[in-house]
């Protein structure tokens, strides 16, 4: 069966601190009501690159501590201080993270060389995993297969969450590197990842929608596709709602009607107004009232 796991959310209160307890109670409902197979942590998801190093490191301490060890737990560590990126790296993995990952160095225009080497750096002297964190359309780094053939030589360098849909390219990989880890981060287009062979998915709306996506899954690996295609319908309606509701604040508003306490998001993202409250009960009462 193919792996799920939520990109865990950061909550925050109106003053635009760490609100501690929401980011618990969102763990405990991935574990407990989505019975998620893991959490990515740190990710793009949970407004990390908004947060200061010590913020991180909290965020990977407080989904340790409310895990105990009973999902899988992936620390997104990448940064374009790359120095940041390797502290942050040691210290997930001296908590006990088994595998971290990281997105590319971004807004610079890097080189490859540059690029492998800021992955090289991070994983040098830990024991640990890496998954690389390829969304070319967030960090403007684009990488190609054998990029991707050069990234995999680090054999502590273990697959690729992958946010793109370049099916080719997606295909290509997963021919050429059978052993590798591939996770589709597209939630939307999780239908169209399925055949080509990935090994799970990684995404947001799965801290709501994991039941859904899970039992999407299962139509697809019983070769009930008209099943598969129903749910991945929904889903997407489901998914367009957020959208146009602004899905970060939303996603954690509809956490609010399931009677968790996600808070805000960090501005500058917006801070909810009573349409985006009105929107987000809509959407609860629609697809998982």
């Amino acid at each position: 069966m193919k792996k799920l796991y939520s990109a865990l959310m950061t909550a925050f209160n109106e003053d635009d601190s760490i609100n501690e307890q929401g980011i618990r109670e969102m763990v405990r409902y991935n574990i407990d009501v989505n019975k998620i197979d893991g959490l990515y942590v740190g990710g793009s998801t949970g407004e990390s690159f908004m947060l200061s190093t010590e913020e991180r490191k909290l965020v990977y301490k407080i989904a340790y501590e409310e895990t105990a060890g009973k999902v899988d737990l992936i620390a997104q560590v990448g940064s374009v201080n790359l120095q940041e990126a390797k502290e942050l790296a040691k210290y997930a993995v001296a908590l006990g993270y088994k595998t971290i990952s990281a997105v590319p160095p971004f807004y610079y225009h890097f080189t490859f060389d540059q690029i492998k080497n800021y992955y090289d750096q991070i994983l040098a002297g830990l024991d640990t995993q890496l998954i690389i964190y390829s969304i070319p359309a967030l960090s403007g780094v684009t990488l190609s297969l054998d990029e991707f053939a050069k990234l995999f030589e680090n054999p502590k360098v273990i697959g690729v969450k992958y946010t793109n849909n370049d099916f080719l390219l997606l295909q290509r990989i997963r021919a050429a590197f059978p052993e590798k880890v591939i996770y589709f981060g597209t939630d939307e287009m999780l239908i169209s990842a399925l055949p080509l062979g990935i090994d799970g998915a990684i995404g947001s709306t799965f801290n709501l929608n994991a039941k859904r996506a899970k039992a999407e899954i299962a139509a697809f690996e019983a070769g009930d596709i008209k099943q598969a295609f129903a749910l991945q319908d929904v889903s997407n309606d489901c998914i367009l709602d957020l959208i146009a509701n602004d899905i970060y604040p939303s996603l954690k508003l509809v956490f609010e009607e399931m009677g968790v306490h996600a808070g805000c998001s960090r501005a500058p993202m917006s801070k909810p107004t009573p349409e985006m409250r009105a929107g987000a009960k809509k959407i609860y009462q629609q697809y998982f009232a």
